[in-house]
């Protein structure tokens, strides 16, 4: 049986890298994090690379990996949670464009979501996984990926709000 080699992995973060820095980056929010995280994945990825089937796509697996090291990692740092505040310390200025503000935003809250919550959203909507892919990748039922979505969805709703809209009208 022939297996993979060094060259193979090197191909692999060369082609698939920036996809899952940018997946990583969604799921821990910061970039510095995300790039800690996605170093963590490859090297757990690149330490069982040789009994992977070469035939097999190995995306799948460092991109699971990536998702269980952000919710352990959430679950390690759930002490050290931001300090909400009534109001923004300072007032946002306008941007050019609407569409930039409200991503923005998007992201903000998506940081404030749960790591199984923020999992699920990534996975289902900026991965554009199934339900049935979703729930393979998080390990539990394809209920709970929805259960997780909805609640998650309205979360961001609930909190986005007027923000939201306000971004939105002025793009």
């Amino acid at each position: 049986m022939a297996r993979r080699d060094d060259e193979s992995f090197v191909e692999f973060v060369a082609e698939r890298g920036t996809a899952l820095l940018r997946t990583a980056q969604l799921l821990c929010g910061a970039r510095t994090d995300a790039e800690d995280l996605l170093q963590t994945a490859l090297e757990k990825a690149y330490r069982h690379w040789g009994r992977m089937k070469p035939d097999a796509n190995p995306e799948p697996y460092v991109r699971k990996i990536l998702v269980n090291l952000s919710v352990s990692r959430a679950r390690r740092w759930r002490v050290l949670r931001e300090v909400q505040m009534a109001t923004p310390p300072e007032t946002p200025t306008a941007s050019e464009t609407g569409t930039v503000e409200l991503r923005g935003v998007l992201i903000e809250e998506l940081k404030r979501l749960g790591p199984r919550q923020r999992a699920v959203l990534v996975l289902r909507y900026w991965e554009d996984m199934s339900e049935a892919e979703t729930a393979t990748m998080l390990g539990c039922s394809v209920g709970t990926v929805k259960s997780q979505a909805a609640r998650g969805l309205a979360r961001l709703r609930e909190r986005m709000g007027k923000s939201a809209q306000a971004a939105a009208s002025r793009g």
